[in-house]
């Protein structure tokens, strides 16, 4: 599978399947090899998924400038509809799902966990492959991220509080060290080094799709029995959040307006979620075995499907 994603990637026609075919790979080796990625001479190696999420927000920091912010002023609309439909269609979703899978408390409760999470990184690429508004998909993606702190833990103790214990202080303070200051790290190379570090500007997208397959590899590795018991299950209930997602951000972005390019924009926003994330306030929990098991499932299928999106609407570019 890592021969074909290398094949894929020198291929013009498949070169955007690439990151899902390794994706995949990932979570394959995890299932089938699992004890390397456990621990390694007694270190626990889920600790390091706190960090390597760190890593992926300073890279986002490093790409974004106090420009990106004026995009808001250009397309408030597009932006207020983006964030209004993040913040509510994602969690009411999850929450149905998971209170009607009859998983486990805590596996169920990891589907709300994803549906709270802001989108993540592969919003980004996907939008590109896929021709949609790339600057509103960018600060959508930035402004959901800044507002995680405060959204994701009072959306979980709101509709995941009977499931789990959910201390929001605790995991307000577990965001603003995994998102919010590695962010405001980027920003500020990017602006003391910005002629400095075009080279890293450019490497930062793939390290950071690299950094999500371990992180991916990790989570796998740890709810391994969990997920073979529930796999299937889980998978199907995910994929069901995954495109109820994609359906319900564009559907409410057409009936409020916009265009059909920012439609399908916002519709890749609310799909697609920050998985690596809520696999790391899993582990901050101390639940990475059940509550990380929904987003690393997810992480593997919202870029399958958000690959096959992205081609079929690259075809069939907005008049």
């Amino acid at each position: 599978m890592a021969l074909l994603g290398i094949a894929f990637s020198i291929n013009n026609q498949l070169k955007g399947y690439t990151y899902t075919i390794m994706i995949f790979c990932s979570a394959t080796i995890a299932l089938y090899f699992p004890s390397p990625f456990i621990s390694y001479k007694g270190y626990a190696l889920s600790q390091l998924i706190t960090p390597l999420i760190q890593f992926i927000m300073f890279g986002m920091g490093t790409a974004m400038s106090v420009k990106d912010f004026i995009q808001i002023g250009k397309n408030p609309k597009g932006v207020f509809i983006g964030l209004a439909c993040q913040l509510t269609l994602m969690p009411l979703s999850g929450w149905a799902i998971a209170n009607f899978s009859g998983l486990p408390l805590e596996i169920a409760a990891g589907i709300i966990l994803v549906g709270c999470s802001p989108s993540g990184v592969a919003s980004n690429v996907i939008s590109y492959l896929a021709k949609a508004n790339l600057a509103l998909s960018i600060t959508i993606t930035a402004l959901s991220t800044l507002l995680a702190p405060f959204a994701t833990p009072f959306l979980m103790k709101w509709l995941a509080g009977s499931m789990i214990e959910i201390d929001v202080a605790v995991m307000m303070w577990s965001i603003v060290k995994m998102v919010i200051i590695p962010i405001g790290a980027g920003l500020l190379v990017n602006h003391l080094f910005r002629n400095k570090i075009a080279f890293l500007q450019k490497v930062m997208p793939t390290l950071s799709m690299a950094v999500v397959a371990i992180v991916i590899v990790l989570i796998t590795a740890s709810g391994r029995d969990n997920l073979l018991d529930i796999g299937f299950i889980l998978l199907g209930l995910v994929l069901l959040h995954n495109i109820a997602g994609y359906l319900l951000g564009y559907s409410a972005s057409k009936t409020l307006g916009l265009d059909e390019r920012d439609s399908r924009t916002i519709a890749l926003e609310v799909g697609l979620q920050n998985g690596g994330m809520a696999g790391a306030l899993a582990k901050e929990m101390g639940k990475l075995a059940t509550l990380g098991l929904a987003p690393a499932v997810f992480s593997i299928i919202m870029n399958i499907s958000g690959s096959i999106l992205a081609s079929y609407w690259h075809k069939n570019e907005p008049k």
